[in-house]
């Protein structure tokens, strides 16, 4: 990464965050990531439009909607092997811009007995990009509610998507001794405490394993996260922020630019294994998109538009270069216990 690590800019959480400092001391960096993104007053993902050219950063779904429509396709054949059932709620989190589940549905609606069992639930707590959510579903046909968080989705059988939401997570960064903490330099600028050290990281997924368990006990349950990181636990720090499509310093602009981690994937899934849940994978994306059929996909679809083609195999190979989003994401699938394995990951 290339920026300025002494910039910092005069935000309104740094200034709030500040007054804490000096009042009760130094704060754990979960203690920071988590004010950066979810403050109620200045939050990065309580204020900020994210995601898209005006915002911060490209997902996935922006780049290809063969990347929706594949999901909607694998969410499809995950009710078939729940039995079917007459309603099933198909439940996003961090849905961004509405886009991956306009694309899921479109692609859905080739079996209208599973578009005919959906209930749509979409969990964001960013007020901006709820709005962008229901003008981006307005044509939907089925009922589609928004949530602040996970708890108020009613009971049922439930499969769950997810892209780029577990790198969210605050992280503790634990080093020989303690704990990393961010406290004020005496030129009233944050700093980290300790600066440097050999780090470990650990993102706190008790409560999200916990109530995903929970859900899978009383109905069939099936879920499906994909984001960037490292397929086994290692020490490091991975502690980054993106502000305008270009990384600056964690410190830099609380509230105003979005603090990610690199996912745990060996942690997260031997946690959801501990609460009985199934797992399978974590695979690539590459390999994940692969089985589920993205080049035959990509290719039907640029014979269809054949003005279009460069651009669909464009974002196509984006998705899936070797040495990019193809092998730097990865994918993980969770379930039921009595549930087959899950497409993508045989």
């Amino acid at each position: 990464m290339t920026y300025d690590p002494e910039a910092r800019r005069d935000t309104p959480l740094a200034r709030k965050l500040k007054e804490r400092i000096r009042r009760d001391g130094a704060i754990t960096v979960a203690q920071y990531m988590q004010a950066c993104l979810q403050d109620p007053e200045h939050g990065y993902y309580v204020k900020q439009p994210a995601i898209g050219g005006a915002g911060d950063f490209i997902t996935a779904p922006e780049i290809s909607q063969v990347f929706g429509e594949l999901i909607g396709l694998w969410s499809a054949v995950v009710w078939q092997q729940m039995g079917s059932p007459s309603r099933v709620n198909l439940v996003e989190l961090g849905p961004g811009r509405g886009t991956l589940m306009r694309d899921a549905l479109r692609a859905g609606s080739k079996m209208p007995l599973f578009l005919d069992a959906l209930e749509v639930h979409l969990v964001e707590s960013n007020a901006f990009l709820e709005r962008r959510q229901r003008e981006a579903l307005a044509g939907i046909t089925r009922p589609v509610t928004s949530h602040a968080a996970m708890d108020s989705i009613p009971p049922g059988a439930a499969i769950v998507i997810a892209n780029e939401f577990l790198d969210t997570f605050p992280v503790a960064q634990r080093v020989e001794g303690g704990e990393r903490r961010v406290t004020l330099h005496a030129n009233d600028r944050f700093v980290f405490e300790p600066a440097e050290g050999a780090f470990r990281e650990r993102q706190d997924f008790a409560r999200f394993v916990d109530h995903l368990a929970s859900r899978a006990m009383s109905a069939p349950m099936a879920a499906l996260f994909i984001d960037y990181g490292h397929l086994q636990s290692s020490a490091g720090e991975t502690l980054q922020a993106m502000r305008s499509h270009a990384p600056e310093h964690p410190l830099c602009s609380p509230g105003e630019a979005d603090l990610t981690v690199h996912v745990d994937f060996a942690a997260i899934g031997a946690a959801l294994v501990r609460c009985g849940l199934a797992v399978d994978g974590p695979t690539t994306q590459a390999e994940f998109l692969g089985r589920l059929g993205i080049v035959e996909r990509a290719s039907r679809l640029m014979s269809a538009n054949p003005r279009k083609a460069g651009e669909i195999e464009l974002g196509v190979a984006r998705l899936i270069a070797p040495q990019g989003m193809g092998s730097r994401f990865k994918a993980i699938g969770v379930r039921s216990s009595r549930l087959s394995d899950l497409p993508g990951f045989e």
